[in-house]
């Protein structure tokens, strides 16, 4: 078979099952001259199809192709994203359960009660660090392992961690620890760090093996994500009005974050069930142990000086994925990617969930109590996934584009805006410029929505304009420099919340 569109070069044989290169999305040798716009090049495909939506028609296996009959794998990706950020989102959403737990000393005279203080102040902090610098080892572990360890292997068992830790963060909830505060605290951040890895194995590869599937099942586990933050905001507000007792509204709020993990194993076990999960599932089963990739396919086109021909082989074996390739057909959406986290997570939740109401003096419900549930955790989920679901519609800046890294950079202003709202405790930077409540609401929905619509491009984008065979390694890699962003970005929120 000869990849369309290379009329008038010398033929390049490519084994025939590597037709699906073209079935899925313009990759290899077609897509690196229609990248731009983001339409196949002329007779190619049909004009009214969209590569980057749904598999085109026209290939000969489109007429075996099986429906996703009522939605089922779309539900199925979209609740194992929900899973797999869910976890995070429940540690750094719980923030009255938290300071509840680590008050217990800080009314103690001396070193440990300014301890206790600091545990309180600085905790989204140190969640931020401790879940993601095991993470960036993680994703390195989990790259080497793709072509080694079954993807199915790596997510149940990243389930399974998650369930265990989950259910002894739930039993410590109702465990009197004011007696060892500091030792809670080391728990806690041990919990997090381990729960934090399991996520990450168990996100990667979920990415991974959703990028042999259509767009909208990428796109669908990408929304989900988005959605479990919303869920854990929603259930947060829940478990916060409902439960007169701290601790019994973190014991509802825990108790559900288990029973989804669970329903997490459950919908996974049923994936490869489905005939529409079967049909992809072994078309990447059946590609070849070593296939030849013409030299100006987006493997190497950039690595062959004057189009010579080299023999490039993607070899599909127990061995480690090539990494060459991969990053440097990845490297500026990578780079766009680690730095729409970087910007993120030095404001969520670090600063953000520590700007208080203006009015709190008064002492109203909303002031005092859902202030920051609402106007932090709630608002910057639901706007991250709506701007994650707008990406089912409307796909622009193309992957080349320059206005993608551009708009990526200007999120840059989200920093002084934020800083220079009604943020408190704050012992050097005295002057609050936006003293309303309406900025950080404002700036909220403006960052999560930013986060959500120009992370979900960047990520759609990454498994896309690599063969194929490379689509799984290229997610974990994509998943590398988005926790590289949330790392580095941590480690600046502790800097920046320590100059306030």
């Amino acid at each position: 078979m000869i990849c369309k569109g290379q009329r008038g070069r010398e033929p390049q044989l490519v084994s025939s099952s590597l037709e699906p290169w073209c079935d899925n999305i313009l990759v290899g040798g077609c897509f690196s001259q229609c990248s731009s716009t983001m339409h196949p090049v002329a007779g190619s495909f049909a004009s009214d199809q969209e590569p980057l939506l749904e598999d085109p028609v026209g290939s000969r296996y489109s007429q075996q192709k099986p429906s996703d009959r009522w939605h089922g794998a779309y539900l199925i990706f979209f609740l194992l994203g929900i899973g797999s950020l869910l976890p995070w989102n429940f540690f750094i959403t719980a923030k009255h359960y938290w300071r509840y737990k680590l008050q217990n000393c800080s009314d103690e005279p001396g070193p440990v009660g300014e301890a206790a203080s600091d545990l309180q102040d600085y905790f989204e902090s140190y969640i931020s660090i401790a879940s993601t610098v095991p993470s960036v080892l993680c994703l390195i572990g989990n790259f080497l392992l793709v072509n080694k360890v079954p993807a199915s292997v790596r997510i149940l068992s990243s389930l399974f961690v998650m369930l265990a830790v989950f259910l002894v963060i739930t039993v410590l909830v109702k465990v009197d620890t004011s007696a060892w505060t500091t030792c809670f605290f080391a728990l806690t951040i041990g919990c997090v760090a381990v729960v934090s890895s399991a996520s990450t194995i168990f996100s990667s590869s979920i990415f991974g093996l959703s990028s042999c599937f259509p767009m909208r099942n990428l796109q669908a586990l990408i929304s989900g994500q988005a959605m479990g933050g919303t869920v854990s905001a929603v259930a947060s507000v829940i478990d916060l009005a409902a439960a007169a007792d701290v601790t019994d509204s973190a014991l509802a709020y825990f108790l559900t974050a288990d029973i989804f993990i669970v329903i997490c194993i459950m919908v996974y076990l049923l994936l490869p069930r489905l005939e529409y999960s079967r049909y992809y599932l072994s078309s990447q089963k059946e590609s070849p142990s070593l296939v030849s990739v013409p030299p100006d396919s987006s493997v190497e086109d950039e690595a062959v000086p004057g189009g010579t021909v080299n023999s490039s082989f993607l070899t599909r074996s127990a061995g480690i994925p090539p990494l060459r390739p991969i990053l440097q057909k990845t490297a500026l959406l990578g780079f766009c990617l680690f730095y729409v986290f970087f910007i993120s997570i030095i404001i969520f939740p670090s600063l953000s969930s520590n700007i208080e109401s203006v009015s709190k003096s008064s002492g109203s419900p909303w002031s005092t109590k859902y202030f920051t549930p609402l106007t932090c955790f709630l608002l910057y989920n639901f706007a991250d996934w709506c701007g994650r679901q707008v990406t089912a519609w409307i796909q622009v800046p193309g992957p080349r584009s320059k206005l993608l890294p551009a708009l990526v950079l200007l999120r840059s202003i989200f920093l002084p805006l934020f800083i220079l709202s009604n943020y408190q405790p704050r012992a050097h930077i005295q002057t609050v410029v936006f003293n309303q409540d309406i900025y950080p609401v404002v700036f909220t929905a403006l960052l999560g929505l930013s986060n959500g619509y120009l992370g979900t491009l960047v990520m759609v984008y990454g498994p896309k304009i690599v063969p194929k065979e490379l689509a799984e390694a290229a997610g974990v890699v994509m998943t590398f420099y988005l926790v590289l962003g949330l790392a580095l970005g941590s480690a600046c929120a502790i800097f920046v919340v320590h100059l306030m």
